[in-house]
């Protein structure tokens, strides 16, 4: 069972004995553990257990606490601290001085001991050890026994420790490359100075014939190929066949098909995190894994052109379910785009919800598709859309079809339904692979994503000069009435996964329309994650120092290190810049 990183809660106090001290400890050691028990209450692991707090032995007044408290955070796998404090303490003494893990300070907004005093100091004192450091500070003054957290400092408490938790819990474990470059894309150029530098990860890497070796030599389980293969004829409808009449695939050929994109599943599974049924059956090598939190799958072309393509193996094992019933989904990138996997990664530890791979294909303006269809886009796709649409592949969690309510949602998935599971598996079919791009087979997803779902849409690229840039567009998922939904669909590929997105524009910008958000997109495909996680994103790129270029949050939700602002506080995308160049990746 995975460890997961707890967040540390550190009650620094003013350390003056003979009364000084003693007054207040009741207050402060009050503050770390309402800290702790709201967060405990608010958030969950990616596998749905409550957050873990760990509160210091005793309150900081002195260097010796400090250093005890963080001897204590190592033993108990802390990833990240809050401090907090009603009164003033001393400085640096009292700090948390650990450079690559992030840190917060709660200083409450008093009048008896305000706990401003010490935030100001402590934030000077890391400003000038070049510890960059986050700091919480109420709007509204409370009285000297108030024991609740005010809602502001709540919303920046669970934004820095969303962030934190994501920073932590993907340290040290790998992304793995399955395959290598595919069709130039330079996405699959696997920087490994980026996942080590600014991710603290590491970089694993097999050739694609490791998947050929493990089916040729029955390296999996065979019951669960058995159980898988029968909940997959139970359970994935087979949609039409759209080749040409002289290309049709042939039900031999299809059946064989189906049981090679099983094993595979089951074999990419077992690459990234390992099987221990894999030892009892005398593969113990390749029961270890790789340890990966992540990965991708090139395919195309050296494995698409003699064996069925990845699509059904990248669609479920991104699903927050499959035979074994409803689990975390992975993080597999399509293409072996390592980018957009680290983005899909980012976005998932943030909302343990799965991700949408897509490519970012076509904005559609509003009098195009009047144009072509004779229909007037309203609401939000008013001023049009974007066609996102992946070659093959996506969560079958996207298609929306969770309900909260009657809405559509994307749920973590401790909280999918049977009920959910059912809607999403009904409204989805598995198309036998179009013979023009995938030569050897395969089963492209092919569903369309309900409407009037928040979506973040995210990108990091990387820049010559500059490294890892990070871009953000919040918007909405539109439905389409179904007939000019198929006009502008079968202008592509109808066999693949469509969702239709309508980014919030600002008139400013990369927003000034929808248009100017597709023109100025980095690179070819987008990572898509359910809600508007805008803010969340930049607090963690933040902590990575990966710079903004472009975003639709709102500024007054913008929560990036103090510090910051010394490098400017009017153009603040100049000024992330700066600081991100200044303080450099989090574990160089």
């Amino acid at each position: 069972m995975r460890e997961f990183a707890r967040i540390g809660i550190r009650p620094t106090i003013d350390g003056r004995r003979r009364g000084v001290r003693e007054s207040l400890e009741k207050q402060t050691m009050a503050m770390a553990q309402s800290v702790a028990e709201f967060l405990t209450s608010s958030l969950r692991y990616p596998d749905g257990s409550p957050v873990e707090c760990v509160i210091a032995d005793s309150t900081i007044g002195r260097v010796q606490e400090a250093m005890d408290c963080q001897r204590q955070f190592k033993r108990e796998n802390v990833g990240l601290t809050i401090t907090v404090t009603p009164c003033w303490c001393y400085g640096t003494e009292t700090m948390d001085l650990t450079p690559d893990m992030p840190h917060a300070i709660w200083g409450f907004n008093g009048t008896e001991r305000p706990g401003a005093v010490y935030l100001a100091a402590a934030m000077s004192g890391y400003a000038q050890k070049g510890i960059p450091a986050f700091a919480i500070y109420g709007k509204e003054v409370q009285d000297a026994d108030a024991t609740d957290i005010p809602t502001d400092v709540q919303e920046k408490l669970l934004t820095f420790a969303k962030a934190g938790l994501a920073v932590a819990n993907i340290r040290d474990y790998s992304y793995l490359a399955m395959g290598g470059v595919c069709m130039g894309i330079a996405g699959s150029i696997v920087k490994d100075d980026f996942f080590q530098e600014y991710l603290g990860m590491r970089n694993e890497s097999i050739d694609m014939s490791e998947f050929t070796r493990r089916i040729d030599e029955g390296i999996y389980d065979p019951e669960e190929y058995q159980v898988a293969l029968k909940w997959v004829k139970a359970n994935c409808l087979e949609g039409p066949d759209n080749n040409p009449e002289e290309w049709l695939w042939g039900r031999e050929e299809l059946d064989a098909q189906w049981e090679t994109v099983v094993k595979m599943t089951l074999i990419a599974r077992d690459l990234m995190i390992g099987n221990p049924r894999l030892a009892e059956l005398g593969f113990a090598e390749e029961a270890c894994g790789h340890g990966a939190i992540a990965a991708g799958f090139q395919g195309q072309r050296q494995w698409t052109d003699h064996f069925p393509n990845g699509d059904f193996m990248e669609t479920i094992l991104n699903t927050s379910f499959d035979w074994n019933g409803k689990r975390a989904p992975f993080i597999l990138a399509t293409e072996n785009d390592s980018l957009n996997g680290a983005t899909m990664l980012l976005n998932y530890m943030l909302t343990n919800t799965a991700q949408i791979f897509a490519d970012v294909r076509t904005f559609w303006s509003a009098d195009s598709v009047e144009r072509v269809t004779g229909h007037r886009l309203t609401g939000h796709g008013q001023e049009g859309v974007i066609h996102l649409i992946n070659s093959g592949a996506a969560t079958l969690d996207g298609n929306g079809q969770a309900s909260d309510n009657g809405k559509p949602i994307m749920k973590p998935h401790w909280e999918l339904t049977a009920d959910d599971q059912k809607a999403i598996l009904a409204n989805t079919s598995f198309r036998p692979a179009s013979k023009g791009y995938f030569r050897g087979g395969g089963f492209s997803t092919n569903y369309l994503t309900k409407g009037e779902m928040p979506l973040t849409m995210a990108r990091i690229n990387f820049i010559k000069g500059i490294g890892p840039v990070l871009q953000i567009a919040e918007g909405y998922s539109v439905e389409l009435p179904e007939a000019v939904h198929h006009q502008l669909d079968d202008r592509t590929d109808p066999t693949w996964p469509t969702t239709w997105f309508a980014p919030k524009v600002t008139g400013k910008g990369a927003f000034t329309d929808v248009y100017s958000v597709m023109d100025n997109w980095g690179a070819n495909h987008g990572a898509i994650s359910y809600g508007h996680i805008g803010a969340d994103l930049i607090t963690l790129a933040a902590m990575l120092r990966i710079p903004v270029n472009m975003h639709n949050v709102a500024e007054d939700q913008i929560f990036r290190p103090r510090v910051w602002g010394m490098f400017g506080t009017e153009q603040l995308e100049g000024a992330d810049y700066r600081a991100c160049q200044n303080y450099g990746p989090l574990y160089k």
